[in-house]
């Protein structure tokens, strides 16, 4: 059946079958039970069901149409992985609308097709199982959280009981050398482990209670903390295949205590003390060399700073005020985060996670923009161990300043002096301790004297030239960046500037003193636009535009016999970001600034700042998304620096009906949301 022919006449098919006339309701159901067989039937359906601007009647139908057309036992039996998920998902959706109330047979069905003996039926159903325990979790109103709650009690056992058949089947087949019979259990134990997740987590408002749930959890938090047995166990000889859902599972372990712990902390305070052990034990100290891998590390340390973190373990300020509960979580930790267990956490964090890879030395060597845009934020850094890392030494350090704060200067003293640029570990490592002391700003201000500092040893580590040292010298500039707004005399900032001139890589630079900026604005500001020029990444030339931004902002008028090479090249840029919104977001505000830099000579500017800001307030292309509001400020800007209005200033006023037909539009529906829903405020 084709999709896109096959909608219109199933759609006249229900509605003939919802019409009260049985000459014409008959033939159409007759119809519509030969389409039962036919494929493509059930995705019409869909579609037609999930149509609101539909006759709800007809929405009705097709729903149970589609309901009473899922034969779980012949759905069950579908070969391809893909389209069984697919059609796991759909029997979601309905149960999502349905189940349990209107579709009570479907948890009692698929309860039943997970015992059978037949593995592909088993797996489905277990598939199924979990994506519409997943939705039924997913729901949020009061009264369908009481329904998954009962849910919950009346199939946890059995969850309980098939998770630990097809572990306890997993490690047996392993044992026996049975690797795609393994590999078919450990899927299985997967599946099961992600049910009960969303049951555990979701299904109980006090888990600590039920008995079963706690033993189950503590069933987990063992599993985890067996993390090398189970390596051992899918090692040597292990598919690539069964180690990867191996590592998913141990993932899945851990994703368990995580939302355990955000959703019901209270009822996980008999495990902190486990969940500490065993993470810090893993993570750092010799024992988990060799056996953990990074996704692992990286739940560890967000089980570790949960728990640090964690408002509900922290006591009020008058102690008496607090819980017994809180009360007790404190004790545990502060029993735990002795000094030198601290010690050795901090030191392992900056000497260890922080530094730098090889992977991420070699993409600085061979793409320094890339490599630069990654650690300013990039997508895959945002998912990798450093900034697990850096958070989690954040939430420490602030924690325990008293005890780290020794630790960390006692870093900074061994690496006192330039270092040796043929040592590529002292490199590193001075590169991590820096970084720490950067994040740490705000904790250290009453223990370093950063002027000091700055006089004595950074300053001349900004002057080595040989490469190898660049690493360290763009760490002080960062370093500088976190320090200037924290702790820096003013008097110091002319040498700053000086030894900026031949760098120029800080965003973060922020000029204060404009008196004393001045005297370096001409060459800095040439360098920048060479800079500019030069590289060719959108988020590296939208950096460059903020400083730029800054500058302009600073100086204000003082600008002005230093931008005519910018206002040249900006059209040139302009042109070339016809792809790239953000990177013309960045220009505007560079365009706004400038203007207001230029004043009445922002005429000059007129050929290309007028169709630049029609372009960006024209609701009518789709670039305006984007554009409008950085587009109106410059629009905003150029009316009140122009020494007079002229034809081409009036020609952009065409724009200004569509937008006050938005605005207005806008308001509308707003008025239209309060008199619907007069609790909504606005």
């Amino acid at each position: 059946m084709d999709v896109q022919s096959a909608s219109s006449v199933v759609l006249q098919a229900l509605t003939q079958a919802a019409s009260q006339d049985t000459a014409v309701l008959k033939p159409a159901e007759e119809q519509l039970r030969q389409w039962e067989t036919q494929p493509g039937f059930y995705t019409v359906l869909l579609s037609i069901f999930n149509n609101h601007m539909l006759d709800v009647n007809v929405r009705w139908l097709a729903v149970l149409y589609f309901k009473n057309g899922i034969d779980l036992s012949g759905r069950l039996l579908e070969f391809s992985v893909k389209i069984a998920t697919q059609i796991a998902v759909l029997i979601a959706k309905v149960a999502r609308l349905d189940c349990p109330r209107q579709w009570p047979e479907l948890i009692p069905v698929l309860l039943e097709s997970v015992k059978v003996q037949d593995i592909l039926r088993q797996h489905r159903a277990l598939l199924t199982f979990y994506h519409v325990t997943k939705t039924l979790a997913s729901k949020r109103l009061a009264a369908d959280r009481r329904l998954f709650q009962d849910l919950a009690s009346s199939i946890y056992g059995f969850t309980c009981s098939l998770w630990n058949h097809h572990t306890d089947s997993y490690l047996q087949e392993l044992q026996a050398g049975h690797q795609d019979a393994a590999l078919s259990s450990l899927e299985r134990t997967l599946l099961s482990l992600k049910v009960l997740r969303k049951l555990t987590v979701h299904g109980f408002v006090e888990p600590h209670k039920n008995m079963e749930v706690m033993v189950s959890v503590r069933h987990v938090h063992s599993c985890s903390e067996d993390r090398g047995r189970h390596t051992h166990l899918g090692g040597r000889g292990t598919c690539s295949v069964c180690r990867e859902k191996l590592e998913k599972t141990v993932i899945l372990y851990t994703k368990v205590l995580l939302d355990f712990l955000e959703h019901h902390p209270y009822p996980f305070i008999p495990l902190i003390q486990r969940s500490l052990e065993f993470t810090v034990t893993y993570v750092f100290t010799d024992v988990g060399e060799g056996l953990v891998f990074e996704r692992f590390i990286v739940q560890c340390m967000s089980l570790i700073k949960m728990i640090v973190r964690n408002d509900a373990y922290r006591p009020d300020k008058n102690v008496d005020e607090s819980n017994a509960e809180t009360l007790e979580a404190h004790r545990i930790k502060s029993a735990f985060f002795t000094p030198p267990t601290l010690a050795e956490i901090g030191t392992r964090l900056v000497s260890k996670y922080f530094l730098l890879t090889q992977e991420e030395v070699a993409m600085w060597e061979e793409d320094p923009e890339s490599f630069a845009v990654e650690e300013t934020g990039g997508d895959s850094w945002k998912y990798s161990l450093r900034p697990c890392t850096e958070v989690l030494f954040l939430d420490i350090f602030h924690n325990y300043s008293a005890t780290l704060t020794p630790v960390l200067l006692q870093m900074v003293h061994n690496l006192q002096g330039p270092s040796d640029v043929d040592d590529p570990a002292q490199l590193l490592l001075k590169d991590s301790v820096y970084n720490a002391v950067g994040l740490a700003a705000y904790e250290l201000f009453d223990s370093v004297d950063f002027d000091q500092w700055f006089s004595n040893q950074l300053l001349a580590e900004l002057q080595v030239s040989h490469n190898r040292y660049k690493v360290i010298r763009r760490r002080v500039i960062w370093l500088i960046g976190q320090w200037i707004s924290v702790k820096f005399k003013s008097e110091l900032r002319p040498l700053l500037y000086e030894s900026f001139l031949s760098l120029m890589q800080d965003p973060d630079l922020v000029v204060r003193e404009t008196e004393q900026f001045l005297p370096y604005l001409e060459s800095i500001f040439a360098l920048l636009f060479q800079l500019l020029q030069q590289v060719s990444d959108c988020d590296t030339k939208m950096q460059i535009l903020h400083v730029v931004s800054c500058v302009i902002e600073r100086v204000s008028t003082q600008i002005r016999p230093y931008v005519a090479c910018l206002v040249q090249y900006l059209p040139v840029l302009w042109k070339q970001s016809e792809e790239h919104n953000m990177l013309r977001c960045a220009i505007l505000t560079t365009l706004i600034h400038l203007v207001q830099g230029l004043g009445a000579e922002s005429r000059n500017l007129y050929p290309f700042l007028l169709p630049v800001i029609h372009l960006s307030t024209d609701v009518c292309l789709p670039p305006h998304v984007y554009l409008l509001e950085d587009g109106l400020e410059l629009w905003l800007v150029t009316l009140e620096n122009c020494p007079a209005i002229t034809p081409e200033l009036l020609r952009i006023f065409q724009n200004m009906t569509a937008l006050l037909g938005k605005q207005l539009g806008t308001k509308m529906s707003v008025n239209v949301t309060r008199a619907d829903h007069p609790h909504v405020s606005t």
